[in-house]
């Protein structure tokens, strides 16, 4: 059996579309359903089970899972960038990483974990998922530290060799409708064209950026779920990687790829950026792929006009947008 949790999530679940296309459904879905709408993306899926995240939990802790596990993959977390409660994001990001990482070495089953681009923090480092620069990141976010901590845990017992990280850059694609605030720029742009025919983006405050300059790294769902998908069949593929497409874009590329996807030319408002989040910005991500070309990951990236492209016509104008 393969575990995906946050498999009811945005990544979560297009992995698990993944694995049905790859005619695998021996599934079991750990999530946190709530009153959320996350429920919409499981519908198109096979899976064999459903489990809450504490109630996995309790399974793992007391050696009592009713299935064997061939793999975890473990896509849960909270995403969002603002969460404002420290406490909670220790224990629902780190401590349960933890646990589950633990159990998954114990037992012999493969364990591939989300990190991400946000461990980079200002990027004043460099975008390197090198081990050695690895240690000296200094995230400036809550959530970016929640993902830091566990890099850091597996460097720090030697464990990279047993288990394979994944730092997710800017992703966007199907199966995001349901985040809310933390969806994508693309997902917000689409929306707002139609409503107003315009799309507001925050101003720079930095001089070398220009308004809309800002470049980060943007990388299609479809593409990242072929990422884990040869990760998940190559136990051998040990490590911290980064995955995104090498290739910073600007947000005025990236909206006026909305545009012509919609054929229609761009029109673009600057705004101010709230003061809250001026001090926690980051004005440019740039995923460095050698890490992963080199234990032979053979997985391409769209260009940034296509992926756009494909996203907003074969999805949000779509009467059935799920994967």
């Amino acid at each position: 059996m393969i575990v995906v949790t946050g498999g009811a999530g945005f990544i979560g679940s297009a992995f698990v579309a993944k694995l049905n296309a790859e005619r695998v459904d021996d599934v079991v879905i750990v999530d946190d359903l709530g009153t959320s709408d996350k429920w919409q993306n499981l519908v198109k899926l096979r899976y064999a089970d459903y489990l809450h995240k504490d109630a996995f939990l309790r399974m793992i802790e007391a050696e009592q899972l009713p299935f064997p596990v061939k793999a975890i993959v473990h896509m849960g977390a909270c995403s969002s960038t603002t969460e404002r409660d420290a406490d909670y994001l220790m224990e629902n990001n780190f401590h349960y990483t933890c646990r589950l990482a633990e159990w998954a070495i114990e037992n012999g089953a493969r364990f591939i974990y989300a990190s991400s681009a946000a461990t980079y923090g200002d990027g004043a480092q460099g975008f390197s998922d090198d081990d050695n620069t690895s240690l000296l990141l200094r995230p400036i976010n809550m959530y970016g530290y929640s993902k830091q901590l566990f890099d850091l845990k597996v460097l720090r017992e030697r464990i990279a060799n047993r288990v394979a990280g994944v730092k997710f850059f800017n992703v966007f694609g199907p199966n995001e409708y349901h985040k809310g605030d933390m969806t994508s720029v693309i997902f917000k742009a689409f929306h707002q064209i139609r409503e107003t025919g315009k799309v507001r983006l925050f101003k720079s405050y930095l001089p070398e950026y220009p308004d809309g300059g800002q470049k980060r790294d943007f990388i299609y769902v479809k593409d990242c779920v072929d990422a884990l998908w040869w990760l998940l069949n190559h136990r051998e593929a040990n490590g911290i990687f980064n995955l995104g497409t090498g290739k910073a874009r600007t947000w005025n590329d990236l909206i006026g790829a909305v545009f012509a996807a919609l054929g229609l030319p761009p029109q673009i408002e600057y705004i101010e950026m709230p003061e809250a989040l001026r001090g926690q910005y980051q004005y440019f991500t740039e995923a460095k792929m050698e890490k992963l070309r080199a234990v032979g990951c053979p997985t391409t990236f769209r260009p940034l006009e296509e992926a756009v492209a494909d996203y907003v016509k074969a999805h949000l104008l779509a009467a059935d947008p799920y994967l």
